[in-house]
Formats: structure tokens, sequence, C-alpha cells
């Protein structure tokens, strides 16, 4: 039996592969819990693999840098049906830090930060790999908080160039623009209510400059606004995957 729902409050931990029976937590994910959460034997938590499982599980033992339980119950996973393919011109770290954990809390299956035009951050290519890492970690926190069974994928930094074949290989692409002046999202639905794999392209602070819509539109991106007002782009991001979700995913 696959309990419905189970109370948000309870801790959860990220596992390194999937379980049999029972199960010890990673190193630092016990660290965590006897350190910071004071994890107590007999109490319930949530496991994940990032992959796609979850399951309820009871604290058996809990010292000496050790944390064990025993697997009670699988638990229904709460993915979305909309597989949102977020590309990101890259903003400031701090930005693109947030954006991470939301885009993870609203159900986002692949973050791909992208070099744009206007982009006032650049990486240094020894420093890709290191920033990666980071927004994952943030990315699996988020995760563990919000109750999801599947990790948000972060790809490397992508090039413009990379990231247009990206985009033509999704089924639907939104490029929410401040100089659009006719496309709604509401409508984009009405036309297309049954697509799943759907990209958003967002500028970075500097916005979406006129040849990059131009090259967006012909790999296949629909400009769209958001409304009269000029949102920064972490705020168009988190309105965006919301208003996706609300209309193609699990939000409505």
């Amino acid at each position: 039996m696959r309990p419905q729902s189970i109370a948000m409050a309870m801790h959860s931990f990220l596992l390194k592969e999937a379980p049999a029976g029972m199960v010890s937590l990673p190193p630092e994910e016990a660290r965590h819990a006897l350190t910071v959460l004071r994890i107590r034997v007999g109490e319930r938590v949530r496991l994940s693999d990032g992959q796609g499982g979850q399951w309820l599980a009871q604290v058996t033992y809990a010292g000496e840098g050790q944390v064990s339980c025993q697997l009670l119950d699988d638990l229904a996973a709460c993915e979305s049906p909309a597989r949102i393919t977020l590309y990101q011109g890259l903003p400031k770290a701090d930005k693109l830090e947030l954006i991470a954990q939301k885009a993870a809390e609203l159900g986002v299956w692949r973050l791909c930060p992208v070099a744009m035009q206007r982009s006032v951050a650049r990486w240094q290519p020894k420093e890709i790999e290191r920033k990666t890492e980071r927004l994952r970690r943030i990315s699996q926190e988020a995760l563990k908080q919000c109750g999801r069974s599947m990790a948000l994928c972060i790809e490397p930094l992508m090039s413009w160039k990379q990231a247009l074949e990206d985009m033509e290989a999704r089924q639907l692409v939104l490029m929410p623009w401040e100089e659009a002046k006719d496309g709604r999202m509401l409508a984009l639905h009405r036309a297309q209510p049954d697509a799943r794999d759907i990209g958003i392209l967002i500028g970075p602070e500097g916005g979406i400059s006129q040849e990059e819509a131009r090259q967006a539109s012909a790999a296949g991106a629909l400009p769209i606004t958001l409304g009269p007002r000029i949102l920064r782009c972490e705020t168009a991001t988190i309105v965006s995957c919301a208003m996706v979700q609300q209309l193609w995913g699990d939000m409505s």
C-alpha cells in the first residue's frame, strides 16, 4: 500500500542508490542527521535515491557517526507530468543559486545555465565543474525539503550554440521576453495542451538581445509576455516555471 501523503515535517535524506531492507545513510547525511537534526531511534524518515524512488523508513540506530533505517513502505512520487528544461541565461552567482533552489522546488527537470550576450557573470573553464557541483548540492537540499523523488539535473554551462541545439529537441519552448507584445502562455496552452517536454528560455540580468531572440525563434522558441512590468531574471524564472506547472503540470 502506498501512502497518499506524508507530513512535510518528516526529515528527508538522499541515498546514493536504491535501498533494500536495512539501509545506512551516506556519511554526510548521517552527520547532518546526528549533529543538526538530532535524529533519534524510532523516528520515521523519508528516503530518496534522487532517481524517482522514495521510501518511508524508521530509524533503528543513531550514533557514532552512523544512522541505520528499516524500510517500511514505498512512497508515491510527486514528479510533474511536465518535463521542464530551464535554459537560464547566466546571472550573478547568488541569483543562479536561488534559481537552482526554486527550480528544484517547482519540479523542473533540467537546469541549463547558458552563456548569453548580456550575461554579467563569466565562468572560467576551471570554475565550471566546481560551480556546477555547488548548484547540484543546493538543488539536492531543496529536493529533500520539498519531497521530490527525482533530482534536478544541473547541466554544465552551455554556450549559446549548444543551448539552441538543445532547444530544437524540445516539444515546446517558451521565451518570456520584455519586447514580446502578443504571445500569452494561456493561449499557447490552448493550442498545445498535450505538450510535455517543455523548454523555458530566460535571459540574464540584461535580458535577451534582439539577435538571440531571432536565433531562438528560428530554433522554435515562442516569444511570450509575462505582462506589462519588467521582471528581474530570477523573478521571471520563478513565475514562468510556476505558470507552466499550473497549465501543463500538476499545480492546478
